[in-house]
């Protein structure tokens, strides 16, 4: 393709990076130069979806033989911690998207506190944003690395950031609880989980402690300008893919949830992938499974000062590989829904 995106991405194996190569096949400006991975260098990429056969797809190599004058950016799915090294060897005209929690943090000690491990890229922390797209736009193209949200993060600041700004919610008791497929846990699910029964189980984890609750709470905070610590359990249900969050707010007076529902459908009515349910009618992954849409319900609960928000993505594309694409597309001035429909 003449004048086109030129891409590498690292960790190409696993289910983002897969989701990532399938949604970049389909953008009319971008051509995939290097697939990257450390363990299956000489491969075939469809050894790990049999859909790509005969794609035409590079064989797999490792990030260090990258020509880095052949390609524009770099798409990082990689464990935590490994795109702060590839951050810190790749030239300053060279952009990264990332879909790690390397650079989602704004603090390098938030990053120790929390993923146990000393940031090795310290100092491009500040040339990174955090770019959940729908709230950070206008700013993605002053910064070379782009940090994509998690996917419980995602499904959680899509509905709640609106109602922070609007200052029309109480702060001091957000709940929040998720149900998330298996792929969110990645290729080595059952190193990570020792739960009997996994696949035929409801399964909660991280209790008072989930990792993604050190962004929810720094982004949620950054919006309503004051501290921000939110009750968050995750729990893994026996399907591959989506999340369905359930949010309980309290509303402050003279608000309603039809207030709350009318607020976010006019905020989010130019955010083409934010979707919503009729006022008070239940929702489930179903309609977002397979694309870039967040779906939004809001409900009413028994009592007046409380409402349910129910929030469903599918984690793998919304939450992942699709927004990261989402981003790269507004970055460069490409349209937001190109490969996202």
């Amino acid at each position: 393709m003449k004048d086109s995106l030129k891409v590498a991405i690292c960790g190409a194996t696993g289910f983002v990076g897969i989701e990532l190569i399938k949604i970049l096949l389909n953008h009319k400006k971008v051509k995939i130069v290097y697939l990257c991975a450390k363990k299956s260098v000489g491969k075939k990429i469809e050894k790990f979806d049999r859909s790509l056969i005969n794609k035409k797809l590079p064989i797999i190599d490792k990030f260090e033989n990258i020509d880095f004058k052949n390609i524009n950016l770099i798409f990082t799915a990689l464990p935590n911690g490994e795109a702060q090294a590839i951050a810190n060897k790749i030239p300053n005209n060279l952009r990264l998207i990332d879909l790690s929690a390397d650079f989602r943090l704004n603090d390098n000690q938030k990053y120790l506190k929390w993923y146990k491990k000393k940031h090795k890229a310290t100092k491009l922390i500040k040339k990174s944003i955090y770019a959940l797209t729908e709230f950070s736009k206008n700013k993605l193209k002053k910064y070379k690395i782009i940090a994509c949200p998690g996917c419980y993060p995602t499904s959680v600041q899509l509905p709640l950031i609106p109602l922070l700004e609007k200052r029309i919610i109480n702060t001091n008791n957000i709940i929040i609880d998720s149900k998330s497929g298996y792929s969110g846990a990645g290729r080595n699910l059952k190193k990570k989980f020792k739960f009997k029964n996994l696949f035929n189980s409801v399964s909660s984890y991280g209790v008072g402690s989930h990792r993604h609750m050190a962004e929810i709470d720094q982004e949620l905070s950054k919006y309503a300008k004051k501290k921000i610590n939110v009750t968050f359990t995750p729990h893994l249900i026996p399907m591959f893919r989506g999340i369905l969050s359930t949010i309980y707010i309290e509303i402050k007076k003279n608000n309603s949830a039809k207030k709350v529902y009318n607020l976010l459908k006019n905020y989010h009515k130019k955010n083409h992938f934010v979707k919503f349910a009729k006022f008070n009618n239940p929702i489930g992954t179903g309609k977002v499974m397979n694309s870039n849409n967040c779906e939004i319900s809001v409900c009413y609960d028994r009592k007046k000062n409380k409402v349910i928000i129910l929030s469903a993505i599918d984690n793998l594309i919304k939450g992942a590989a699709g927004q990261a694409v989402q981003n790269m597309n507004i970055i460069y001035n490409y349209s937001e829904k190109e490969s996202l429909e």
